[in-house]
């Protein structure tokens, strides 16, 4: 690995402690991605409601990523980079610390969010800076990669953990088991605060990517536009409340919960690859329509199990099926080769997909907090055929573009 970073990145740029801060945030995001859901459920009692009102907040600075991009223009990626872990330390310091009241652990969730998308909006600038020539496209799969393994490294850390606490329980004159989510919050926090130590060593004045600093409408894009708008829909149902329903529906624990994260962040890491061959064989348009038939049976399976199983049947099922939609997720990658099709040049394209996210940001952010009334009001099967509509509808739209080669 060591040997491929030094072919891919110029040897004067700090891109060796850029790395290193990476996976340590990414160990820290899968500590607290791993025990976060069960800890808004079994402590600070979030029902279905207030889990889409607290994902609201937590989507809220990806919409605004844009404005402080262009209030802090004068920042160079460097200083922003830093300035966004010191905020995500911020925040995970915050939830380690606070009563675990709703307004104050969303609070925190808000800030330590912010923090993540600052950072988020830096690191493919950075890495894309450091980058020799001609090697920009590969640099950014390493720096994925690494984020993956820093992720997934968190969610073993969880497990691992867990499973020896419940064993220690368990075992004569054992106390009984109690999650320590504090305990895991403040480890977090101490984690992120040697990657925001370490990102203080960052070096260099790169300029941030120009592209997201602004909205970038064309009428050429509008098909664009709208997939993403039925895609981060039915995207965000799952990623909010698809755990949720595990945790509150079934009583799946934070180790189960780290278990699934963990199997699908390696089924996507395997797959990612084969989709990506899947979009340039049979080309984008199949792949955006197509990919709602896996969606459609995922959705009912996961709204309808427990009217067809015995309840643990159902558990499994539902299971499987949150997997097959992480797998699923990826064919999203289609419509940025659609982009990449229709654009005039480069920059164009980064513009356009820029725009894309805040744009997918705008509907998350509104499914994040009606789809908990949703399922609070008329049930989590409703929540789930209404991602499968939502699915249909996306396909169906994609079916009017019309594609041609490159």
């Amino acid at each position: 690995m060591r040997r491929r970073l030094q072919e891919l990145f110029r040897e004067n740029s700090s891109y060796k402690v850029f790395f290193l801060t990476i996976i340590i945030t990414g160990l820290s995001y899968g500590i607290y991605k791993g025990l976060i859901d069960n800890y808004l459920a079994e402590f600070v009692e979030m029902r279905e409601f207030d889990r889409g009102v607290a994902e609201f907040f937590r989507e809220l600075p990806g919409l605004l990523l844009v404005f402080i991009l262009a209030v802090f223009y004068t920042f160079s990626a460097e200083k922003m980079y830093k300035i966004g872990a010191v905020i995500m330390l911020a925040g995970m310091g915050m939830l380690a610390l606070v009563p675990s009241t709703k307004i104050l652990v969303t609070a925190a969730i808000f800030i330590h969010s912010l923090g993540e998308h600052i950072q988020l909006g830096m690191k493919n600038t950075l890495t894309l800076n450091y980058a020799k020539e001609g090697k920009g496209g590969t640099a950014l799969g390493h720096q994925n990669a690494v984020n993956q393994v820093g992720t997934l490294a968190g969610y073993l850390v969880v497990i691992g953990t867990f499973a020896f606490l419940r064993r220690a329980a368990s075992a004569p004159g054992g106390a009984g088991f109690r999650a320590p989510y504090r305990t895991f919050f403040v480890i977090s926090a101490l984690i992120l605060a040697v990657s925001a130590l370490l990102s203080m060593r960052i070096a260099g004045e790169s300029r941030t990517d120009e592209t997201k600093r602004r909205f970038y409408f064309r009428k050429k894009f509008y098909k664009y536009y709208m997939l993403e708008v039925f895609y981060g829909a039915r995207k965000q149902v799952f990623f909010t409340f698809g755990p949720y329903v595990l945790i509150l529906f079934y009583g799946a624990s934070a180790m189960v919960i780290s278990i699934l994260f963990a199997v699908s962040a390696v089924c996507s890491y395997i797959f990612a690859p084969l989709v990506g061959r899947i979009i340039d064989r049979f080309g984008y348009k199949i792949v955006m329509i197509s990919d709602t038939l896996i969606l459609v049976i995922v959705c009912f399976f996961y709204g309808f199990a427990h009217h067809l199983f015995p309840m643990n049947i159902a558990f499994l099922i539902c299971c499987v099926n949150y997997v097959l939609d992480s797998i699923i997720s990826l064919a999203s990658m289609a419509s940025n080769v659609y982009v990449q099709d229709i654009s005039d040049n480069p920059d164009e394209m980064r513009a356009t997909i820029s725009t894309g996210v805040s744009v997918n940001h705008m509907i998350t952010i509104l499914i994040a907090l009606f789809g908990g009334w949703i399922w609070q009001t008329v049930g989590i099967e409703t929540l789930f055929m209404l991602s499968a509509a939502l699915g249909l509808a996306n396909s169906a739209y994609a079916a009017t573009i019309k594609s041609r080669k490159r």
